[in-house]
């Protein structure tokens, strides 16, 4: 089969000694879904009886398109349904006569399996995850610790393979940033392939591309990972990474900020700032009230934070929090307070705090001081869904639910949620006393 000069490149990679991770991809058409297809048919047939994993966020997307891509691959290289491989259906996998098998898979992070225990003691001998931008960084991770099968027997090493188009995220931090640094590591490598390196495609498709909004053609065209494609995102993406670096935030006066676990499903998050600079950030895995009371309680000894500067999120269980360390609680479907004596046009207290921490962040006013590359992820991953809900319509301003982005991201929001509540305290009503 004639491949482009790019999908060679990346087929290069994925035979060399050296390489375990290939992203490849950057805009609509450069033969992606392909590339994988055909890797994993050459390589499962070149080891007998090895194990392959073709992966997406959700198997349906995957039967209805890679694995169609797939079958039009084997027809081209002369393999036959029945003869040459079986599709069990029942086990979605596809069986080799040399023993081999490619299993499908369904990546989505759901909330019922965070852990991706459905993959069980899975061994594996390489992967290809399609549209990998539509999976979290832990699908990743979690499918590159399987691939370990037959490695050995067959002098090969672990190999990763993953296609997408432009986006934010994990798969910028990981492979587009370091690329264009000249900072990615030897066992990686990011592969551009645009429209226009693939000469097989249709006359027609870059028309029909040229055609799309401008948004879309700079993603899909041009592959733009720069450009920022959400117009309801209330902060662009480089303003939230920014805040890992705005070491110039000068310090005030220490608060702590608590988003509580909800009936023990979610973890809890402390915070504390100083002034506008996150000094400390604590998890808490499904941990007691009393604990993550004490917790709160510790943290107020040791940076001798007021009382009366700390909030906790009181919603659900955390207004026993707020009991026990007798702090101001913060109720997120409250009313929005009033500013000089006027009334604010946002849909509850919680869009309020999130749309003037956005500003916030913004104006490059915040900074959070870790290292935790797993944390600032996830920070990253939470602020970037800070949107503004139902933009084309008038109202009252509002953000999309807390329920919705645990679809989209298969966990709570809880570290944006604890940045949130440090605005309450510029909203708080602050009591001047005079004698006279």
């Amino acid at each position: 089969m004639e491949l482009t000069k790019k999908q060679s490149e990346a087929l290069d990679y994925l035979e060399d000694n050296k390489t375990n991770e290939v992203l490849f991809g950057g805009g609509a058409g450069g033969g992606k879904s392909l590339l994988g297809c055909y890797w994993l048919l050459k390589s499962a047939v070149k080891y007998e009886g090895t194990r392959w994993l073709m992966g997406r966020a959700t198997l349906k997307t995957l039967r209805e398109t890679t694995l169609n891509t797939f079958f039009e691959v084997c027809k081209i290289q002369g393999l036959t349904a029945g003869e040459h491989y079986k599709y069990n259906q029942q086990l979605q996998q596809i069986e080799l006569i040399n023993g081999s098998v490619i299993l499908l898979k369904d990546l989505f992070l759901y909330p019922s399996d965070p852990n991706f225990d459905s993959l069980g003691s899975l061994e594996i001998t390489g992967a290809f995850v399609d549209e990998c931008n539509q999976i979290t960084e832990k699908a990743w991770n979690i499918v590159k610790s399987r691939i370990r099968y037959k490695l050995d027997e067959n002098n090969i090493i672990p190999k990763m393979l993953g296609t997408c188009n432009p986006s934010k995220g994990y798969l910028y931090e990981k492979f587009f940033k370091p690329y264009r640094e000249k900072k990615l590591p030897d066992s990686m490598k990011f592969i551009q392939s645009l429209l226009t390196d693939n000469k097989f495609i249709s006359q027609h498709y870059e028309s029909n591309l040229l055609q799309l909004d401008t948004i879309s053609k700079e993603r899909l065209l041009f592959g733009n990972w720069e450009f920022d494609d959400d117009p309801s995102a209330l902060i662009p993406y480089d303003k939230i990474t920014d805040i890992f670096s705005a070491t110039y935030v000068s310090g005030g006066e220490m608060y702590i900020t608590a988003d509580v676990a909800r009936f023990g499903s979610d973890k809890s998050v402390l915070m504390v700032w100083n002034g506008y600079k996150v000094v400390e950030i604590l998890t808490l895995e499904k941990q007691p009230l009393t604990v993550v009371a004490g917790e709160i309680n510790r943290l107020r000894t040791y940076y001798k934070v007021s009382t009366s500067n700390i909030v906790v999120d009181e919603d659900g269980v955390g207004g026993g929090v707020v009991d026990i360390v007798g702090c101001d609680g913060f109720v997120n479907n409250g009313t929005p307070m009033e500013i000089d004596g006027h009334p604010q046009n946002y849909s509850n207290l919680k869009s309020q705090c999130y749309f003037m921490l956005a500003e916030k962040i913004n104006k490059g006013e915040v900074y959070v001081q870790t290292d935790n590359i797993h944390l600032k992820n996830n920070l990253i991953q939470e602020l970037e869904q800070v949107k503004r809900k139902d933009i084309d319509k008038d109202g009252k301003l509002a953000i999309i639910p807390k329920e919705h982005i645990k679809q989209l991201i298969g966990r709570s929001p809880d570290y944006s949620d604890a940045m949130m509540m440090r605005l309450y305290f510029e909203l708080k009503p602050k009591w001047v006393f005079s004698i006279g």
